[in-house]
C-alpha cells in the first residue's frame, strides 16, 4: 500500500469514528443537557473535517512535478496542515465563548447510567484511534495524520475529565461543567496554535533534522577518499521530497574522472539508504602544507564561539590561504573573525588570507 493510500484510509476510519462518536456524544449532551460533552462532541466534528481535508490534501499533493512546479506539489500538505490547525482553532474559540458563562451561570445536569456508559466507550474509542493515528502518520512522516493522533489523544483525556466532572455532580452535587468546558477550549487553542507554529516552520525551512543529517554525513564518512562531510544543506519539498547538497573534502591529487566517479557513488549511495537527492561539491586539500592547517585549527579551537572550521586551502602561487569558518549564531562574527586573522598572520606572515562566512545549518 502506497504512503497515499495508506493517509487516505486512515483519515477515512478517523471520519467515519468521529462523526459515530458525534451522534452519541451530541446526544448524551443534550438529553443531560451537559455543555462540556456538547463541546466535546463539536470537537469531535471538527477533527471528522480535518480527517477530510488530509485526504484532499494527500490528493493534491501527489500530483506528479511539471514545468511550473518542477519540485512537485508536496508542499501542500503543509497547507492542509494549517487549515486543520485553524479550523481545531475556530472549535476552541466556540468552545470558550460557550463555556464562560455557564462558569456564572450553570445549567442542571442530568447523567444516567447510559450517558455514562457513552461517555467511557467514547474514551476508549478516542483513545485506541489517536495511537493507531499517530502510529501511522510517524511511520509515513505525514504531518497531518501525526496533529490528527495527538488531537485524539487529547480528546480522550479532555473526555475523561468530563467523565470525572459527571461523576462529581451526581455524587456532591458540585457543577464543574462551565470550568470544565473553559478548560477544554484553552487545551483545545493551544493545541491548535502548537500545530500552526509548527507546520509555519515546516514551510519556512527549519533546521535539518539531527538525526538524519548525522547519518547522512557518517555514511559519506565511509568512502575511504573522502576526509570529511561539511556544508550539508536539505530542502524538504514534502515529506516524499527531500534534495540537498553536501561538500566533501578529497585529495587534490584526484583526476576529474576519479571525482566524477566518487561523487556519484555517493549521491547513489545516500539516495539508497535515506531517499534523499543530494548534489555533492568538491574541497580539495593540499596535504603537503599540513603544518600550515593544523596551525590554524589549533588557533580556532581556542574560540568557543567557533563551531568548525574546514575547506581549508592553500594556493602556492598568490601565496593565498582560505577556509571556511562557521561561528556561533549568537556571537560576535566580525569580531571572532578578526581575533582569529590577527593570531593566524602573527603566526604565519608569508601568506594572505580569506576567512569565508559558513553558517551552523545542519549538525
Amino acid at each position: 500500500m502506497s504512503r497515499q493510500e495508506r493517509i487516505i484510509k486512515t483519515s477515512i476510519i478517523g471520519i467515519a469514528v468521529n462523526l459515530i462518536l458525534v451522534a452519541f456524544k451530541a446526544f448524551v449532551g443534550i438529553m443531560t443537557n451537559s455543555i462540556a460533552i456538547t463541546m466535546d462532541a463539536v470537537n469531535n466534528l471538527t477533527d471528522a473535517l480535518s480527517s477530510i481535508i488530509t485526504i484532499i490534501g494527500a490528493k493534491l499533493a501527489h500530483r506528479p512535478p511539471n514545468k511550473s512546479h518542477p519540485y512537485g506539489y508536496g508542499r501542500i500538505e503543509y497547507f492542509s496542515s494549517i487549515v486543520i490547525a485553524e479550523i481545531i482553532l475556530l472549535a476552541g474559540i466556540t468552545a470558550l465563548m460557550e463555556s464562560w458563562p455557564k462558569i456564572f451561570t450553570p445549567d442542571v445536569t442530568n447523567y444516567d447510567t447510559v450517558s455514562l456508559a457513552i461517555v467511557t466507550v467514547a474514551i476508549v474509542v478516542k483513545l485506541a484511534l489517536g495511537y493507531y493515528v499517530k502510529h501511522v502518520g510517524e511511520d509515513i512522516n505525514s504531518q497531518a495524520l501525526i496533529a490528527s493522533g495527538s488531537d485524539a489523544l487529547f480528546d480522550s483525556v479532555l473526555s475523561l475529565s468530563t467523565l470525572a466532572a459527571a461523576l462529581i455532580s451526581i455524587f456532591f452535587h458540585i457543577s464543574l461543567e462551565g470550568i470544565l468546558g473553559v478548560i477544554i477550549a484553552i487545551v483545545i487553542i493551544k493545541a491548535s496554535i502548537d500545530m500552526i507554529r509548527e507546520t509555519i516552520d515546516s514551510v519556512i525551512g527549519s533546521r535539518a533534522d539531527s538525526e538524519l543529517s548525522t547519518k547522512i554525513k557518517a555514511s559519506i564518512n565511509e568512502f575511504p577518499e573522502v576526509y570529511g562531510a561539511y556544508d550539508l544543506d536539505l530542502h524538504n519539498y514534502g515529506p516524499e521530497e527531500i534534495q540537498g547538497s553536501v561538500h566533501i573534502e578529497i585529495d587534490d591529487s584526484l583526476t576529474a574522472l576519479d571525482i566524477q566517479n566518487l561523487t556519484r557513488r555517493i549521491s547513489m549511495k545516500i539516495y539508497a539508504e535515506f531517499s534523499v537527492k543530494l548534489t555533492v561539491g568538491i574541497y580539495a586539500i593540499n596535504n603537503r602544507f599540513s603544518d600550515i592547517r593544523n596551525d590554524v585549527y589549533e588557533i580556532a579551537s581556542g574560540y568557543e564561539e567557533v563551531i568548525e572550521i574546514h575547506a581549508f586551502i592553500v594556493y602556492e602561487a598568490e601565496k593565498l590561504i582560505t577556509f571556511d569558518l562557521i561561528v556561533d549564531f549568537d556571537a560576535d562574527r566580525e569580531e571572532v573573525k578578526s581575533k582569529m586573522l590577527k593570531e593566524i598572520t602573527r603566526k604565519h606572515p608569508e601568506f594572505k588570507y580569506c576567512i569565508i562566512d559558513d553558517y551552523d545549518v545542519s549538525d
